[in-house]
This record gives C-alpha cells, structure tokens and sequence, in this order.
C-alpha cells in the first residue's frame, strides 16, 4: 500500500520538517490494470509501470487541457470506474487538484529547473505532479522522482525519462520558500506578480481580487487568494421542511442519523460535514451539496418585506435556475408560505437536472422549464421575487474548480458583462412593481457585480437598490466598498462574501425593489 499522506490547502514549506520514510508508491503492482484504464506502456514483466492514483491524476490533468474537462466531474467518475478507494482514491485527488492549484508556481519552479523553452505537453503535465509530491506533499523525494521518471515512461515512451529525471532532481534541491526567492519577483516591487507566483493565480485575477477589496486590499489580497487555495469543506443544505429550530440537533436522515458534522454559522440550512458520504442524503432529497454563502444568497431574497398594497406574495422565479441548489431552497421556502416557484434556464439539460432536484426535495408545486431568461415567455410584471443568478467568470468558487484561473481571461469577462446586464433587465422587467430581485454572482470581479448592478440602475428610473448586507446583519464584514470611492452611498448597499473573512465561496448579492 502506498504512503499517501499530503497536506491540504496551497502549497506549502517542508522547511525544517524531516521526511518520514520512503513511500512504496513507486512500487509497480500486480495485476492487470482495472477496466476502463487506458493503454500504457508496460516494463518488461509486462506490468505498467505507474501505480492507479498517479495514472488517475495524470488523465485528469490531460482531459482538463485537452478537451476542457471538468476535474470535479470527471476524477470521481474515473476513481469509480478503476476502482480506486480509500487512501489511493485520497492521494489521487490529492494530486489531481493540488496540482491544478499550484499550476503557475510549479510552472515557475520548472522553467528555472528547464533549459527548454517548449514542452510537450504530456511531458509538463508529469512534471507539474511530480514538482507537486516534492513541494506539497510528505512523499519522499526519491520516490516522487522515480514514480514520475515511471510516469514518463508510460505516457510518454523512454525518451523524455531522463529529462524528467534531470528536472525533478533540480526541483528537490530546494523548498518551497526557497524556490520562491529564486522565481517570483520582488513584492515590494511587484507585488501584483509576486503574489501570483506565490499563490498560483494570473495577475489579472490578484488584481482583480485587490479591486473587489478596495481599502482592504493592502491588508486582505494575499488572505484573499491563500484562501482559494485552500480544499472547502463539504457544507449540506438541508430541507427547509426538515430543519427545527435553532436550538435542536438537525433532523435525521432516513437512517436515524447524520454524517458528522455541525450547524454553519449563520444559514439555518447549512450542515458542514466531518467525515461521511452525503450520498445518501443528497439522493433521498433530505440535503443538497450547497456553499453557505449561496444559501444565504437565497434566504435574502425572501427576507425583503412585500408591500401587500402593491400585490399578492404568491409567484416566486428563478431566472437561471441550473443545476438546482437554490431553486430547491427557494422551492422549499415558497411552500412554507404557500407560494409558489417557478424555475428557469436556458439549456433543456440543465433544467431536466432542476427538475430532478426539486422532485427528490418533494417541490411538487414548483415548475421547472427551459427558456431564455433574456426572451422570457411570461408577461412583464409577472413574479412578486426574482432571483437573477446570472452565468460568470466562477472566480468566487476557485476552492471547488481550480482549473478555472487558468481557462478565463479578461475577455470573457467583460463578454460576460453584457450578458449579466441583460439578465438582470429581464429579472426587473419580470417582477412586479413593489417586488423584489436578487442579483447574484459567484465572482468578486467588479466588471460582473457592482458595475452591473449600477450600470442597469443608472439606465432605469423604477430601480431602487436595497441595502442588502442589512439584510444578513447576522454575517459580519459583508459591506462591499467602492475602491474608487469608499464613501460612496451605494456601493456599500451591496454585500460580498469572502473564503477568507467567511469560509465561503466569493459570491455577490444586490437586492434591488422596482418601483
């Protein structure tokens, strides 16, 4: 059995640390590979070479860059399909995001270790896991040489083996504070690039993040970005039919019982798991796998007083409904008001998925279809709350889908501005006057929050824009400032979440009442 023990979070110093034995994972095993293994190279017992979690890893890290596969999606399905559990599955997945999150450092380290200006892909992808086991985990160095030397070969033939070799040989000269005072630039001359050497970002991304945090920034942004690094937690939203009060112990499952875990802070839905599968409870309809922050997102919206003079509180939307967390929250919050919601989203898939969720939760009074939220089929005026959840960047959630940073660009977003302000007219032209919209967006970019809020505002005179960190006063440090103008009126009025002040993803909230 290998020695698969790593550090969670970002990459971190082995500074000072002695190594704890040499790790049997370089050992090939028996047996012939699993079902659905790729072809490999065999040694000459005709065995392959590289042990499952190593292989696992480095198909992941190839179908991320060749065909913009999704790590979160795909590495459970390839642990299921060869049969990887327990510690292998855990040193798999260990490897496969760690490596995704230390991309650009261990690209820095590499460059400095490589005469070559170009590598072969398949070629950098086994350096990049092996310059991670050497400066993020507790695998000897010897033995995450010889396994990626062994990884070479099997992916990649004989050839490029030495040259790997000779790199990672380089690369364990050093830590990883040391590497960082060869590779990244000097932070008081550069900061914006040292910390994107040092925290595995592109600089347009720290910058963007220094923005977001206005007068925060020289204190926060190196916070701000350590905590994108670092694995979330599994954190449930549990039925809000199920859910007691704030003194009791959270309902149980089927089984008569929880996972381990405790209450989150501050959503009286959230349950943060121990340790446990929340399989079970996510299939039954009891829980969904849902960020605290979203949730709360959701509950704001329904928190807004309803002036019953103007209208009835009876027809809930959500305008971009896929894959489901808030709609299924929001469903089961309807009901309990004897509302009633409607979900929507552009792709027939995506609302199939929408509509599973809400009949595993037991929304039968919801209704689910597909639409363009930008073309909607409904009249204006129709829905008393909307919630406009619009499609972004997805830099707020860099804990869950690391691979992100380095697929979006400043051009996408500010292709996804236009799109955003376009959703968030159709959301206000959907609700009534006196209703209530929520504008959300898992990105603290400001291109894709406050600018687009008051740019949209701006454009109309039935706007008003709510104070929503008002409306969560139990959530601490959510006022997001103008950087350009820390004393502007409106800007404050919109609440940001962050991993590093709140354990969450990054996601914005504005609250806006039409007139």
């Amino acid at each position: 059995m290998a020695e698969h023990k790593q550090r969670s979070g970002p990459p971190r110093s082995r500074s000072g640390q002695p190594r704890t034995g040499q790790p049997r994972t370089g050992q090939p095993r028996t047996g012939q590979p699993r079902t659905g293994q790729p072809p490999a190279a065999r040694s000459r017992a005709g065995r392959p070479r590289t042990d499952p979690a190593r292989r696992a890893a480095y198909d992941v890290l190839r179908a991320v860059a060749d065909r913009d596969a999704y790590a979160n999606l795909l590495l459970p399905a390839l642990l299921s399909e060869r049969g990887l559990t327990g510690r292998d599955a855990a040193f798999a997945t260990e490897l496969t995001y760690g490596t995704l999150r230390g991309r650009g450092t261990y690209d820095a380290i590499l460059a400095a270790c490589s005469d070559r200006d170009e590598l072969d892909p398949p070629v950098r992808d086994v350096l990049r896991l092996g310059a991670h086991q050497l400066l993020a985990t507790r695998v000897g160095s010897h033995a995450a040489v010889a396994t990626s030397v062994d990884l070479a070969k099997d992916v990649c033939g004989p050839r490029p083996s030495g040259f790997v070799n000779a790199v990672l040989r380089r690369v364990a000269t050093r830590d990883l504070d040391a590497w960082m005072q060869v590779v990244a630039p000097d932070r008081s001359r550069d900061p914006s690039g040292y910390l994107a050497v040092r925290h595995s970002y592109p600089r347009w991304i720290v910058d963007a993040f220094r923005d977001a945090l206005g007068p925060a920034a020289a204190v926060e942004t190196e916070d701000a970005l350590a905590a994108g690094n670092v694995r979330p937690e599994v954190v449930l939203a549990l039925s809000p039919a199920s859910v007691p009060g704030p003194a009791d112990p959270p309902a149980p499952d089927a089984a008569g019982t929880l996972p381990d875990g405790e209450r989150t802070r501050w959503s009286p839905y959230g349950y943060r798991l121990a340790r446990g599968d929340p399989a079970p409870l996510v299939a039954s309809g009891q829980a969904a796998v849902q960020d605290e922050a979203s949730q709360l997102a959701a509950l704001a919206l329904t928190r807004i007083g309803l002036d019953p003079r103007t209208g009835d509180d009876q027809l809930w939307l959500d305008l971009c409904a896929g894959p489901g967390g808030k709609a299924r929250l929001l469903s089961g919050l309807a009901a309990a008001r004897g509302a009633r919601l409607v979900a929507s989203d552009i792709h027939p898939h995506r609302a199939r998925r929408v509509l599973d969720v809400l009949r595993r939760a037991g929304g039968g009074t919801s209704a689910v279809l597909a639409a363009d939220g930008r073309q909607v089929p409904w009249p204006p005026g129709t829905f008393d709350r909307v919630l406009a959840d619009v499609p972004c960047s997805g830099l707020g959630s860099l804990r869950r889908r690391p691979e992100a940073r380095w697929r979006k660009t400043p051009a996408d977003v500010a292709e996804l501005a236009g799109l955003q302000r376009e959703l968030l007219n159709a959301a206000i032209d959907s609700v009534r006057p006196g209703g209530v919209v929520a504008y959300v967006t898992c990105s603290p970019h400001l291109a894709e929050t406050r600018d687009v809020v008051t740019a949209v505002a701006q454009s109309r005179d039935d706007i008003t824009i709510l104070d929503a960190p008002a409306v969560l006063p139990e959530v601490p440090a959510l006022r997001s400032p103008d950087p350009k103008s820390p004393k502007s009126p409106e800007s404050p009025r919109f609440a940001q979440f962050w991993p590093h002040r709140h354990g969450t993803d990054a996601i914005f909230l504005a609250l806006l009442r039409r007139g």
